[in-house]
C-alpha cells in the first residue's frame, strides 16, 4: 500500500452515540431552530452559538447542525439551479474534485452523513491541509466516471486545491483513471478552486453553500450517487 494511503476514511468513534436515539432527535429540533433563526436574518456565527448552547451541543454535533441548516429561501434558490443528470448531456461540467471525493469516501466506510434542508448530503470530513488517498479512492473515481458517462456530458473537469498536501497524486489519479477509459477530462490543481467554480458557466458538481448560491446551475451528484452504489450508506435525517 502507498505510504501516502490510509485504508478507510472511518468513522469517528464517538458518532455513534452523538447521532441516534434521542441525539438525533435533539439534533433535528436543533436544525429546524437554526433555519428559522437564519429566516428572521440572524447571524450564522451567533445563531449557531445560540442554537449549539441551547441544546448542549458538543463540536461535532454543532459542525453537523451547522453543514444541514439554511435558510427556505436559500434551499429554494439552491434548488431551483439543481439539473438533473437527464439535462446535462452534451453539457459542459466542473467538479470541486475534494468536495465529491471524500464525500463518496465517507459513504463507503460506513461514516455518518447528513441529508441537508437544501437536498445536499454532506459529511463532517475536513481535509485541514493534508488529504489521504483510501483504498477506495480509484474505485470512487470510477463509479463517478461511469455514472457521469451514462448520461453524456461533453467534458467534465475536475478542480483540486493546490495548497492541500498530496492534491497532486489525487489529480494524478483522476488524469489516469480517465485515460484508461477514454473520459473527456480535464484535472487540475488551482489555488482557489471555491472561487474558479463560482465564477465559472460550467455546471458546478459540489455540495458547498457557498458555491451553490454563487453558480448558475449545479448538480447534485453525491445524492445520485447514494441512491443507485451505496445503499448502506449512514445517512442521518436532518433535512
Amino acid at each position: 500500500m502507498n505510504s501516502h494511503n490510509q485504508r478507510h476514511r472511518n468513522a469517528h468513534p464517538n458518532d455513534p452515540a452523538l447521532f441516534n436515539g434521542q441525539q438525533l432527535l435533539r439534533l433535528q429540533k436543533a436544525v429546524y431552530e437554526l433555519g428559522w433563526l437564519f429566516n428572521h436574518n440572524y447571524a450564522r456565527h451567533s445563531a449557531l452559538t445560540l442554537v449549539g448552547d441551547h441544546h448542549q451541543l458538543g463540536q461535532r454535533q454543532r459542525i453537523a447542525i451547522a453543514r444541514a441548516a439554511c435558510s427556505d429561501n436559500s434551499k429554494n434558490a439552491r434548488n431551483s439551479k439543481c439539473l438533473k443528470l437527464q439535462e446535462i448531456k452534451n453539457r459542459h461540467l466542473i467538479i470541486d474534485g475534494f468536495n465529491l471525493i471524500i464525500t463518496l469516501e465517507v459513504a463507503i466506510a460506513g461514516a455518518v452523513l447528513l441529508q441537508c434542508h437544501d437536498g445536499c448530503i454532506r459529511d463532517l470530513a475536513s481535509v485541514h491541509g493534508t488529504y489521504r488517498q483510501v483504498q477506495e479512492t480509484e474505485l470512487i473515481i470510477e463509479m463517478i466516471g461511469r455514472t457521469l458517462a451514462t448520461f453524456e456530458p461533453a467534458s467534465v473537469h475536475w478542480l483540486f486545491d493546490r495548497p492541500v498536501s498530496n492534491s497532486g497524486r489525487l489529480t494524478q489519479l483522476v488524469r489516469s483513471t480517465a485515460k484508461s477509459h477514454g473520459w473527456n477530462w480535464l484535472a487540475d490543481l488551482h489555488d482557489n478552486p471555491d472561487r474558479a467554480i463560482s465564477s465559472s458557466d460550467k455546471i458546478a458538481i459540489t455540495s458547498d453553500s457557498v458555491i451553490l448560491d454563487a453558480v448558475e446551475h449545479w448538480l447534485n451528484l453525491t445524492s445520485y450517487m447514494l441512491e443507485h452504489h451505496f445503499h448502506d450508506a449512514w445517512l442521518i435525517d436532518l433535512s
